[in-house]
């Protein structure tokens, strides 16, 4: 199978050691080749052990065999058609797992790897959920984590936690696609995923709403563990 804007054999990028975030969480953030943004694999255990990997990335050795003691890897989430980069690698490591992504992202993701079902198709888990989110056309999801220190939710590119940058890239970044300078929903996201603003607002809101939440996880740079509930709901209010 061709894999368009995808890589074709591991390929290890600096990235920091595994940050357990909670029992039934873990976080690891590495670099993106040509790019000043930092992104982020998520992996969640279910209640039955198996790991549900949120927009894999390849990791070196001591960070894989710290993942698979942990558990197998039993589900692979592609959480759009623009966060394939090592969505075939992974698969091609694990290949039992099944791989989901947004219904609306499918096409893209296939480019590159098997899809086997979209978030509504996954079987329910006290543990975790998946949920597309209202207003950006079955682009763009949520994972919704939960265990004993309360309940994260974790974020593709709706929602963007990045310190302001320096260089060209950092003016870019800051002043054109207004992706920078702390939680918000960029410039970016505005114009290609909240095709319903209004929808994706309520959203939102109601997942501010979740009981004990304590984190926000996004797909690039920094969690939001300060007041995430007043923070999410100040984000949606900008829509």
């Amino acid at each position: 199978m061709a894999r368009p804007k995808a890589n074709t054999r591991w390929t290890v990028l600096p990235h920091a050691p595994i940050e357990r975030l909670s029992e039934r969480l873990w976080r690891i953030e590495g670099a993106l080749p040509t790019m000043p943004l930092r992104r982020v694999m998520a992996i969640a255990r279910r209640s039955d052990g198996g790991l549900v990997v949120h927009n894999a990335v390849a990791v070196d050795d001591a960070a894989l065999a710290e993942i698979e003691a942990w558990g197998p890897v039993a589900a692979i989430v592609v959480p759009s058609g623009y966060h394939r980069l090592d969505a075939g690698v992974f698969h091609d490591r694990y290949p039992a797992a099944r791989v989901i992504c947004p219904r609306g992202s499918r096409a893209k993701v296939e480019q590159v790897v098997p899809v086997a079902g979209s978030y509504e198709d996954e079987p329910t888990d006290p543990a975790i959920a998946l949920e597309t989110l209202d207003g950006t056309a079955t682009n763009e999801g949520v994972m919704i984590v939960r265990d004993g220190g309360g309940a994260s939710l974790v974020f593709n590119d709706i929602v963007f936690n990045m310190p302001h940058q320096r260089g060209v890239s950092g003016f870019v970044l800051r002043f054109l696609t207004a992706s920078s300078g702390g939680p918000r929903v960029s410039r970016i996201a505005r114009w290609f995923i909240a095709k319903d603003k209004p929808a994706l607002r309520g959203h939102l809101e109601r997942l501010a709403a979740t009981p004990e939440l304590r984190r926000i996880v996004v797909s690039h740079h920094e969690v939001i563990d300060r007041d995430p509930a007043r923070v999410l709901r100040d984000v949606a209010a900008t829509l």
